[in-house]
């Protein structure tokens, strides 16, 4: 493959979520890339129908680099709880259902937990991100934080999951850190990292 650069390139970040669209321009901020966003562009989401993260990624890149011929980046990602098998994993966004409902999610999990005897709290996001490049090439890098569970949910940052799930060697909610401290060390941040070092 030929090498590649996304240093002061125009980027569509494939995206209609806002706080991920928002993480994604935080991290991408510092290498001068012109980033717009699928849902500023007015883009269709395409269905995620892939068995897995890095599958879904690939499905909405691709889709945004084709409609619009710029290279195109995306995140799939989501919340595996241990003792539900890994839900809900590649479906984490559909929990909330249509009203993006994530406090329903969140209780929807401690629910299904609940209804267990003595169930592992233990749990890991998961973020693949995946690059389209106009010429069809495409490159995948993911990354995961293991952490736990806890209820009630904590926190007003972030968005999603993360007012309930502590990662690993820390006290604080996702939802609790500010976002520095998050972008420093999430499964989001360290599948960046990886993208990072191969294409700037």
């Amino acid at each position: 493959m030929v090498a590649r650069t996304l240093r002061g390139a125009r980027l569509v970040v494939a995206s209609h979520n806002p706080g991920k669209l928002k993480e994604i321009d935080d991290l991408l901020g510092p290498y001068g890339v012109d980033a717009v966003s699928a849902s500023a562009l007015g883009l269709p989401e395409p269905e995620e129908t892939a068995p897995d993260f890095a599958g879904n990624a690939l499905l909405k890149a691709e889709a945004a680099m084709r409609a619009t011929g710029l290279a195109a980046i995306s995140d799939d990602s989501g919340i595996c709880a241990d003792a539900l098998d890994g839900a809900p994993g590649i479906y984490s966004a559909r929990w909330a259902g249509p009203a993006k409902d994530f406090a329903l999610a969140m209780r929807n999990i401690e629910e299904k937990l609940q209804a267990q005897t003595a169930p592992s709290r233990k749990a890991h996001f998961i973020s693949a991100l995946a690059v389209a490049w106009p010429d069809g090439q495409t490159q995948v890098f993911e990354g995961r934080v293991d952490g736990t569970l806890v209820w009630p949910p904590r926190g007003g940052q972030g968005f999603g999951y993360d007012p309930m799930f502590v990662p690993d060697g820390y006290s604080q909610t996702f939802g609790e850190m500010a976002p520095a401290a998050k972008h420093g060390m999430s499964h989001r941040a360290r599948a960046f990292k990886l993208l990072v070092d191969a294409l700037f």
